[in-house]
């Protein structure tokens, strides 16, 4: 396994994959990797032959009040879990590096965006959106991995790809859960064992939210008030938002008569914790 800080570096690792007529995917990450972005890594494994993961905090996507100094970085962990899992290429560039010039240019994905996490963290996608467009130009991969668990961000960046006629497929992989069905995150870290146990709320209230449906209730108010009251009985939480919407354009509906994405993001001291289901 090769480990790459510059972009120029990457470039001529990715060039000599090229020669050797291997295909290449991208798996972008911010560190802290976990049993998620394993599952990520051994999908590329299976679609290509070269597989490249990206390690980077990312400073832009992170509002003012948000947690960029204490977020997690054990690059040798992480480092030990890529060489472990077959990862051919590991870029783990500064801010510096990826920032050098100052960065003045932006990608805006309009409309999807806006609900959920837009709402709540305003900037947040044209962040996100940039990043992973300069990853994708830096390392251009045939095809790159993202998490079903950050729902809205797979559409965004989907978006961005078909509408800039990018030259890479997206790959969405389902949602990695402990057995107690908690969404792996590198921010349950942040969590004690009696907060992880409450964090348990909001895998709860997706499946009451499951059961309503195949029982014949279609009626998305009623769902979410149901999804509300578990979360507030498991204890002391701010909730950011509870939305039934279109899985395709992220508009909310009123009653269930399409494909739909349930997604909840829930403060518990100290973690914004988010997840989702669709139906």
């Amino acid at each position: 396994m090769k480990v790459a800080n510059t972009i120029a570096s990457v470039r001529k690792h990715i060039a000599a994959a090229r020669r050797a007529g291997k295909s290449i995917s991208l798996v972008p990450t911010m560190g802290a990797l976990h049993i998620g972005h394993i599952s990520l890594i051994k999908a590329a494994r299976k679609k290509t032959d070269f597989v490249v993961v990206s390690i980077f905090v990312n400073p832009t996507q992170f509002g003012p009040k948000e947690d960029f100094k204490k977020y997690p970085r054990p690059i040798k962990k992480d480092l030990q879990i890529c060489r472990a899992n077959g990862v051919a290429l590991v870029f783990n560039p500064s801010v510096k590096q990826m920032y050098h010039s100052g960065n003045l240019t932006s990608v805006n994905v309009g409309k999807i965006t806006e609900p959920l996490c837009g709402r709540c963290r305003p900037g947040h996608f044209r962040a996100v959106a940039t990043i992973c467009a300069k990853l994708f130009n830096i390392v251009q991969p045939d095809i790159a991995f993202f998490g079903q668990k950050d729902a809205q961000q797979a559409i965004v960046i989907k978006q961005m790809v078909t509408d800039l006629d990018m030259p890479l497929k997206i790959v969405v992989c389902p949602t990695i859960r402990e057995p107690d069905g908690l969404a792996v995150s590198s921010r349950n870290k942040y969590l004690n064992s009696r907060q992880k146990k409450q964090a348990l709320c909001l895998y709860e209230s997706l499946q009451k939210a499951k059961k309503m449906v195949k029982s014949g209730i279609t009626d998305t108010a009623k769902i979410i008030k149901q999804m509300k009251e578990i979360i507030r009985k498991a204890g002391p939480a701010k909730i950011d938002y509870i939305e039934i919407i279109d899985a395709r354009t992220l508009e909310k509906v009123k009653k269930i008569d399409r494909k739909v994405l349930i997604a909840l993001a829930v403060k518990i001291s100290p973690a914004r914790l988010i997840d989702n289901i669709v139906l």
